[in-house]
């Protein structure tokens, strides 16, 4: 290729949920040597980049999101060894390497904030945001702020008779970036990390870093649930507490100090909640994030039509040189295989969409085998989000969770399948997991499924080599072909890049179509099916849920 775009602008994410991803030490938690020991099958499945769940020291209220020290490996993720080695191991085949690091708050047994909360006078107080309370003895709340979960945020500190403001959970004290030396600690962190050899950060709630200085309440909204497009929720406006201002500078902070270190050059990407007009604001000048999550997709209704204004919309917002994400599923959310109900041709033709649309595919482990969400209460919950919702009826979670929304995140964390060997290879077999294995184990895992050439793991197998092979795929531009030149219920992409040209065929029905398609020169070179591609002479069979690749 002549003209190069940045690595991160064609790679594919590939996102290792730590604790639920391989157990090599046989205690039922999956480990930093439980990875390393995974790096074969992550080469083999053609993933370019890892995306690596919190491994900080952390008492794991929150599955590691609660991060007690910032430079310290959690004893039951392994050592720093650990973590060199597997750094050293994945450079070694190739593969990038990002942490997920969380910037927003640590948690309240951070060092920092057992300080900051002694006494006001304490050199750490104002590390936290701290606030007197209203009405006599301030008993009161500062002001109306709710937490993006939707209880309040102010949690009540007896011993020095003040408020601190936790935008996730009471056990999650936000760090005031208002601080300059809070700003330095945190961009000294990054700097070390870097060092370290990680090629990037996945920044979690990065939307929420600073807040309205003057404290004013949040107006209220309509609103009671928040959506991945919209934060806003439980009856109120987020507007003082997210996307302030000033996140976007601060970004532009961190760009600068992530652009110290070259070759490679680093890599951010933000998670951040909202319309992709708002979210494009964290990247749109080239000097900020390299590039945030778009979780629409996981909402689009599985149609032609969805994901056609779908495409359209992130070509409007995020038109070149920004890269949209392609975003499925990840540790929070519904599986992409639960969404689609298990339908192994959906979800192959949703594979084929999020590996040849222009922008950074970004997989969920497990998503790759079309693993599923398990059922759960909300009582015994491993997770800390459900207590919150705890006094709802099950009828009421469960049909929430139909409709994508998580109120146990336990449901999508549940260990990845290695094989049909008790606890699905991932741990020992006397050992106990620390979330159940989904009890279709025995169907669903890498064993079977890689000794299946029909399976989703096959063909996410096949994708990814064909996007690597064909620089159109990888770093193209993306047009649209004409809705009346398709038949009913087909999306159509054109990739170009130089004289690479290929023509990506959605075939978003049960029904069989025949296409007359290309040119004489034109050639099937890819399809979702492993069956031979039905056609020739220009005209190609569509089979149900099919994805066509063909080759200009």
């Amino acid at each position: 290729m002549k003209n190069v775009p940045p690595w991160w602008s064609r790679t594919t994410i590939y996102q290792v949920y730590l604790r639920s991803f391989f157990d090599a030490s046989g205690d039922g938690i999956g480990d930093l040597r439980g990875a390393l020991e995974k790096l074969d099958y992550l080469q083999d499945l053609g993933v370019e980049t890892l995306w690596l769940s919190p491994f900080f020291q952390s008492p794991h209220v929150d599955a590691g999101y609660d991060i007690s020290d910032y430079d310290a490996v959690c004893p039951d993720q392994g050592t720093l060894d650990d973590l060199r080695r597997f750094l050293d191991e994945a450079h070694a085949r190739g593969m990038r390497v990002l942490a997920d690091m969380v910037m927003n708050h640590t948690s309240d047994r951070h060092a920092w904030f057992e300080q900051s909360r002694k006494d006001r006078s304490n050199e750490k107080r104002d590390w936290y945001i701290w606030r007197r309370g209203k009405k006599p003895l301030g008993k009161e709340p500062p002001n109306n702020w709710r937490s993006i979960l939707g209880p309040r945020g102010w949690h009540w500190d007896e011993a020095s008779g003040e408020w601190y403001w936790a935008s996730f959970l009471k056990c999650q004290p936000d760090l005031n970036y208002r601080n300059p030396d809070v700003q330095k600690a945190m961009l000294d962190v990054v700097r070390r990390w870097l060092a370290f050899g990680f090629d990037g950060f996945r920044l979690d709630i990065f939307h929420a870093i600073f807040k309205d200085e003057a404290f004013e309440d949040n107006p209220f909204s309509p609103r009671l649930i928040p959506s991945e497009e919209d934060p806003d929720g439980f009856f109120q406006s987020f507007r003082a507490t997210l996307h302030h201002p000033d996140t976007l500078r601060f970004a532009r902070t961190l760009r600068r100090v992530v652009d110290e270190f070259q070759n490679p050059p680093r890599f951010l990407v933000g998670e951040v909640f909202g319309k992709p007009h708002v979210l494009r604001k964290y990247c749109e000048d080239g000097d900020g994030l390299h590039a945030v999550f778009l979780f629409k997709a996981m909402q689009t209704p599985f149609t032609a039509r969805g994901f056609r204004s779908l495409i359209e919309e992130f070509e409007r917002e995020m038109p070149a040189p920004l890269v949209p994400t392609w975003v499925f599923g990840n540790h929070d959310r519904m599986r992409r295989g639960e969404r689609l109900e298990h339908h192994p041709e959906r979800e192959k033709l949703c594979a084929a969409l999020q590996l040849s649309a222009r922008g950074i595919p970004c997989i969920y482990n497990g998503e790759e085998l079309g693993m599923r969400d398990l059922d759960l209460p909300l009582s015994g919950a491993k997770d800390p989000v459900a207590a919150i919702y705890g006094f709802l009826p099950e009828i009421v979670v469960r049909a929430l969770h139909r409709q994508g929304i998580l109120l146990n995140r336990d449901a999508c964390r549940s260990p990845m399948q290695w094989s049909s060997a008790p606890n699905a290879g991932f741990t020992t077999a006397d050992a106990v997991p620390w979330l159940p294995i989904h009890p279709d184990y025995r169907i669903t895992n890498v064993d079977t499924e890689a000794r299946d050439p029909t399976s989703i793991l096959n063909c996410y197998k096949r994708l990814l080599r064909l996007r690597k092979q064909h620089p159109a795929l990888h770093s193209g531009s993306l047009s649209l072909l004409p809705e009346n030149a398709l038949p009913p219920n087909v999306v159509g992409m054109r990739r170009t890049f130089e004289n690479d040209e290929i023509d990506v065929l959605l075939h978003f029905d049960d029904a069989t179509r025949t296409i007359v398609w290309g040119s004489e020169h034109s050639k099937a070179i890819a399809s979702t099916y492993d069956a031979p591609i039905e056609g020739r002479d220009r005209r190609f069979v569509l089979r149900p849920y099919e994805a066509l690749f063909i080759e200009r």
